[in-house]
């Protein structure tokens, strides 16, 4: 049984804009969140997860984005260090309902930008960690060190695809789902060197989120509006769950932006 970890979206809404989806003149419907959002929490559930709720807080709209609160391996946690100042007092409240639950807390310097889960995905033994808009290459190299891993490094380029869960999504039969157009030239080499089985999704897909995807063992919970990707998947054995993320979309998150596994993986 998988561990994840939500937040009920009382406080969400656009308040700010830190990235391209974002705009608080356009807003996100509160009541249709509400009911996505339960969606979300239904699908998990029926898909025999266990799933625990962080508390919500006020004047933290995206905390709802538990993804980003950081990278759980085994019964370590590593908290994020948000660049925007908007996020920044989400940390302390995961950290500490993390510590709680007896996680052991390890603190990135303060001047290392990392975004937990948001931009560090397992593929097998490997940690994949994106870079630029968000988190800091050299964070990378401090986690590495702290979980006794390897990691591999691939800058993103498209401001729109700001975190690597919104455009790669490591398989458990080895493969990945991914927007190559994502990544620089660099970051493409570096995937395809490391993974050999990979799922390009068109770009009118990827503009769906479809790569922001919860996958539990073979079913995956995917955003809708991307029927190829389905197709492939389906066709692979998996069972696709789709769900309507519009007003998260409106954020720039979807399904697994909205998910923490508790941990990601066990021990490494």
């Amino acid at each position: 049984m998988r561990e994840l970890l939500l937040c009920p979206p009382d406080y969400y809404g656009i308040e700010y804009e830190i990235n391209p989806w974002m705009s608080r003149a356009r807003g996100a419907e509160a009541a249709v969140a509400q009911k996505q959002w339960r969606g979300l929490h239904a699908i998990l559930s029926k898909l025999n997860c266990k799933i625990e709720l962080v508390p919500p807080q006020p004047k933290l709209p995206d905390m709802v984005f538990t993804a980003n609160a950081g990278l759980a391996v085994g019964k370590q946690f590593i908290p994020s260090n948000f660049r925007h100042k908007e996020r920044a007092g989400e940390a302390p409240h995961f950290a500490s309902w993390m510590e709680k639950r007896g996680f052991q807390v390890s603190w990135l310097s303060n001047d290392y930008y990392f975004e937990g889960e948001g931009d560090a995905l397992f593929a097998g033994d490997i940690l994949f960690c994106g870079y630029k808009f968000r988190s800091d290459i050299k964070s990378h190299r401090a986690v590495a060190e702290m979980l006794g891993c390897l990691v591999v490094s691939a800058e993103l380029v498209d401001p729109r695809f700001y975190h690597l869960d919104t455009c790669f999504c490591p398989l458990p039969d080895g493969a990945a789902v991914w927007f190559p157009a994502a990544f620089d030239e660099y970051g493409q080499h570096a995937i395809r060197e490391h993974v050999s089985d990979l799922i390009d999704v068109a770009p009118e897909e990827a503009m769906h989120f479809c790569c922001n995807a919860v996958v539990i063992e073979r079913d995956i919970v995917v955003p809708e509006g991307a029927p190829k990707l389905v197709a492939a998947l389906t066709g692979r054995g998996y069972r696709c769950h789709q769900l309507p993320m519009t007003e998260f979309l409106k954020a720039g998150g979807a399904c697994k932006c909205l998910t923490l596994f508790l941990p990601q993986r066990e021990k490494i």
